[in-house]
Parts: C-alpha cells; structure tokens; sequence
C-alpha cells in the first residue's frame, strides 16, 4: 500500500497492510537531537528513514509576536503576561457580562496575515506520497477560555451563558474564515486536517459532558462540517482522560480520535478497542509521559505489538501527543517505527 493508501484505509477501519504511523510534530530541541540521532540533516529524511505515514503542514499565519494560526489573539489584559497563549492570566473579556460588547476586543483579521500564494507553495512542496495533513487547530474552546481567563471562563459559562457563548462564536468565526483561506488554497491536495481543544484532565474531563456540549460542540461541529465539504478527514485533538465525550466527537462528525493519552484515566488502548474498535478510529496510543521518555526500545516494541493486535486497523500509531519533547528517547522513536515495519 502507498503511504496515503494506508492512512485512509486505516482511519475507515479497512484492512491494511500494517497500520498507518505519524511521527507527530517533535519541538525545536527535539527535532535537533533526533537528527543528530538519525545522521540526517532535515526532518523529511528522517521520516524516511523512519517510514512514516503522515506529513503534517502547518498553517502559513504571519502575525506577531507568534505567528502562529493557534496564537492569534492576544487576550492579555497584561502584555507581559502574554507568551504566544495564556490560559490563566486575567483575559480581556474578564470583567463583561453584556454580549454586546465582543466587539470591543480588536479582532484580526486572517486575511491580512495569511497568503494563498504562499498557502499553495507550502502544500506543493510537501512530499505528496504522504498523506498530506493540515494543522489547523482552530481551538475555540481553549482561546475562549484565555478571553476571560480560565477561572473566569468556567464562572461565565454558567453565570454568563450568553455572554461566553458570543466571545466562543466570534472566536470560531475567525477559524471559520482562516480554515477557508487554507482550504481554498490548498484544494484537491490536502487529505485531512487537525482540529481541537483539550478538554481533559489526567483523571477526567475538566468541565461537565453536558457544558462542553452545550457551549463548545456546535463550534466543533461547524468545523468539522467545513472540512469534510471540502472531502477532508478530520482529527479531533484533546489531551486528557476524555471518554466520556468520544460519543459525542464521534456524533458531530470527527474521523479520527488523537492522541490517546495512553496513562490518562480509561484512554488506555484495551479499554478503548473494547468499545469503540469497528465505530470510530484513533490516533496515538504509544505513552509518551512515561514509555517513551523512561522505557528501553524493547518495551516500545511490546507496546507497538499490543496496539497492532488491538487495532489491526482503526488506529494510527504515534506518541500519544503530536509533540514529540527533548526528554523523549530517540532510541525509542527508532524502536515504535521498528516495530511497524
């Protein structure tokens, strides 16, 4: 099977040759020792050495100070509380209870910092025998909560429910319109894109099932809609034990579950084959907050086993975060690609 071949028929649950593989998005300091490790002077061959499936893209999004498309707003009330998102410090919305005033915040604009030209470049120029994922994070939920600030966030999604519901829509309007820059120019090239919110804790989710539908999911939904209009696959990222709500991630239309914190509370791959194998399909499941940073390759290759047998196909294989850290073995990475091909 060719590398895109693998991905789609993994994530529809259809037979493969082995299960699809995603190195995920290692750090700066990361990426430096794993080239270092691998003998390679740039990522691209590193993953062909490692035999990956996936070729993530970032979004082009030029505004500073991080230029980042999940580091738009800058809700600060303070600047320097500001450091690409805050989640804690007090938000700009912090003190507003009336819905009127959303548009005192001053909102930028995705078509002044985002080029089609430079859009369709980036996309052509990534190896196109890979599935091709778009990074897109659109992360309404979470920049909500830096509009007020987190504690403030949760106080005014229940003392203020119109008044966070106005900011979370504005928030997912901006995403809505960034995504359909990106979308438009990439085309036919593009098989899949990355979304989401962290909505859990080690232990549970950190809200309520029935708030995260009630204010977060219609967003959600309209996100994911927008993708597959455009025939793309759709990850939905949430770090934390999130089981509750896969169901309802499954009901408003996402693909692919990710990253499947594998020590999280009932996210361990046995209990999620169990009840989802066969109804939806997962990304991850190799633990990166233990097995990867403290593990010997040995115990990776078990582990890569174990999900191989669990998921023959429905899951495809990474650390269990798209961000691969410095305190991450690159013996260990070596051993979970190893043990897939």
């Amino acid at each position: 099977m060719t590398r895109k071949e693998r991905f789609l028929a993994t994530i529809e649950n259809r037979p493969v040759d082995r299960p699809a593989s995603w190195l995920g998005l290692p750090v700066h300091e990361a990426e430096a020792k794993l080239l270092n490790y691998f003998k390679v002077d740039y990522v691209d061959a590193m993953k062909l050495k490692l035999n990956d499936d996936v070729y993530a893209i970032e979004v082009p999004f030029h505004k500073e100070p991080a230029n980042h498309i999940a580091c738009a707003f800058e809700f600060a009330k303070n600047a320097d509380d500001y450091e690409e998102r805050t989640l804690t410090a007090p938000g700009f919305f912090e003190d507003e209870d009336d819905p009127e005033r959303v548009n005192d915040f001053p909102w930028p604009d995705p078509k002044e910092h985002m080029d089609p030209d430079e859009i369709r470049r980036v996309v052509e120029a990534a190896p196109q025998d890979y599935a091709l994922l778009g990074v897109m994070w659109s992360c309404h939920f979470q920049d909500a909560c830096a509009a007020f600030g987190m504690e403030n966030a949760m106080m005014t999604m229940l003392s203020e429910p119109d008044m966070f519901d106005a900011v979370i829509e504005r928030i997912t309007e901006f995403y809505l319109e960034a995504n359909a820059i990106f979308y438009d120019a990439a085309g036919d090239l593009l098989d899949a894109v990355l979304i989401g919110n962290d909505f859990g804790s080690q232990q549970c989710l950190m809200l309520s099932p029935e708030l995260i539908r009630k204010h977060v999911l219609k967003g959600t939904k309209q996100l994911i809609d927008q993708a597959h209009e455009r025939g793309y696959k759709v990850i939905h990222h949430s770090c934390g034990a999130i089981d509750a709500i896969i169901p309802d991630l499954m009901e408003v239309g996402a693909d692919v579950i990710h990253p499947i914190q594998a020590l999280a509370k009932d996210m361990d791959a046995k209990t999620l084959s169990g009840k989802y194998r066969g109804k939806t399909s997962f990304c991850g499941g190799v633990d990166q907050q233990h097995l990867l940073v403290n593990g010997t390759p040995d115990e990776v290759k078990t582990k890569v086993n174990e999900l191989k047998e669990l998921f023959p196909t429905g899951m495809v294989i990474s650390p269990s975060h798209e961000a691969i850290l410095p305190d991450t073995k690159p013996e260990n990475i070596e051993a979970l690609f190893a043990a897939l091909n």
